[in-house]
C-alpha cells in the first residue's frame, strides 16, 4: 500500500525546531521527500548567528527512518534566497509540489512602544517569508502546467495564527502580519486553482520556542494537549490528494482539535433614509446596534474557545 505522499516533494520553512520540524517529519512519514529549511538562528527574535546544524539535524533524522531530506539555511525572508530554496528543491528531487510556509520570529511590544525595526523585522519574516516563497513555487506549478497543457500537482500551507482572529495586544506587528497571510492565501488560492494548486491556512496552537512564555509547560504523563504533534497531521492531510476539494481555507487546529473558521459575514446593514447618512443618522443607528450587542465584537472567537493573547 503506497503512502499518501509518496512520490511528492515538500518544502517546509522554519523547520528545525517546533511546529516546522514536526510537520517535517510528518510529511516525511507519509513518504514525501523533504527540503527542511531553517536559518538556524537561536534566538525567537531573530538573533544570534545562522547555523547549518538545526536544519540538518532534523533533515539527518528524516533519512535515519528511511526518508529523504535535505537542508537548507536560507533566509527565505530574502527573495534570492527564498527562490535558491524552491530552486534547490526542483533541483534535487525533479519538482516541487508541496510547500508548508512556517518560519517565523517574535518581537512583542505594545503598539505605543514599538520601534520601526520591531514592526519591519516581523512583517519581513512572516509576511515577506510567506509571499517569496510563495512567488516562486507558483511560478513553477504555473510553467508545468502550461508545459502540460493540464492542471499541475500542488499543494501550499502557510501559517497564520489566532493573534489574528481574536486580537493580541502586545503583538501588533505579529497580529498584522498573521492576518496578511490570510489574505495572501486566499489570494493565492484563487489566482492558482486553475492550475492545480491549493492554498490553506492554518492557526496552530502549540508550545514551541515562540510561545513557551503564553504556554507553560505541563507535566502530566500522555502527549501534551498542546505539543506540535497535534498540529502536525492535518498538515499532512492538507499537503495530500485527499484535500484536492480544501481550497482557500481557513483552519485552527491544537489538541486534537480542527475548527474550520468562516469568511467574516455581515452583522448588521442600515440604509440610509436620505441620500447620503449624515451624522446623526449614524449616530443613531450605530450607537443604538452597539449597545444591544453590548459589544460581542469577538463572538466567533469565543464559540471556537480562543483567547485573545
Amino acid at each position: 500500500m503506497s503512502l499518501p505522499l509518496e512520490g511528492l516533494a515538500a518544502v517546509v520553512t522554519g523547520a528545525a525546531r517546533g511546529l516546522g520540524r514536526a510537520e517535517a517529519l510528518e510529511l516525511a512519514r507519509l513518504g514525501a521527500a523533504v527540503v527542511v529549511n531553517d536559518h538556524g538562528q537561536p534566538g525567537r527574535d531573530g538573533s544570534g548567528e545562522a547555523s547549518a546544524a538545526p536544519a540538518e539535524e532534523v533533515a539527518a533524522e528524516i533519512r535515519k527512518t528511511g526518508g529523504t531530506a535535505l537542508a537548507h539555511t536560507g533566509d527565505v525572508a530574502d527573495f534570492q534566497q527564498a527562490r535558491a530554496l524552491v530552486e534547490l528543491a526542483i533541483e534535487e528531487f525533479g519538482k516541487l509540489d508541496v510547500l508548508v510556509n512556517n518560519a517565523g520570529i517574535l518581537r512583542d511590544r505594545m503598539v505605543f512602544s514599538m520601534t520601526e525595526d520591531e514592526w519591519d523585522s516581523v512583517i519581513r519574516v512572516h509576511l515577506k517569508g510567506h509571499f517569496n516563497t510563495t512567488r516562486f513555487a507558483s511560478a513553477h506549478w504555473r510553467e508545468r502546467s502550461k508545459a502540460a497543457g493540464r492542471p499541475v500537482y500542488g499543494r501550499i500551507v502557510n501559517t497564520s495564527s489566532e493573534a489574528f482572529l481574536a486580537g493580541s495586544a502586545g503583538q501588533p506587528n505579529y497580529a498584522a502580519a498573521k492576518g496578511g497571510i490570510v489574505g495572501l492565501t486566499t489570494s493565492t488560492a484563487l489566482a492558482l486553482a486553475k492550475y492545480g494548486v491549493t492554498a490553506n491556512a492554518i492557526c496552530p496552537r502549540a508550545r514551541t520556542r515562540m510561545t513557551e512564555d503564553v504556554f507553560p509547560d505541563v507535566s502530566d504523563s500522555g502527549l501534551d494537549p498542546l505539543a506540535p504533534d497535534h498540529v502536525a497531521p492535518l498538515v499532512g492531510y492538507l499537503a495530500s490528494p485527499a484535500a484536492a476539494r480544501v481550497n482557500g481555507q481557513l483552519l485552527v487546529v491544537h489538541g486534537g482539535m480542527v475548527a474550520i473558521v468562516e469568511r467574516p459575514r455581515v452583522q448588521a446593514q442600515f440604509d440610509s433614509k436620505q441620500e447620503t447618512f449624515s451624522y446623526g443618522e449614524l449616530d443613531a443607528v450605530l450607537t443604538q446596534h452597539y449597545a444591544d450587542t453590548k459589544g460581542e465584537t469577538f463572538a466567533a472567537a469565543e464559540v471556537l474557545g480562543l483567547k485573545r493573547r
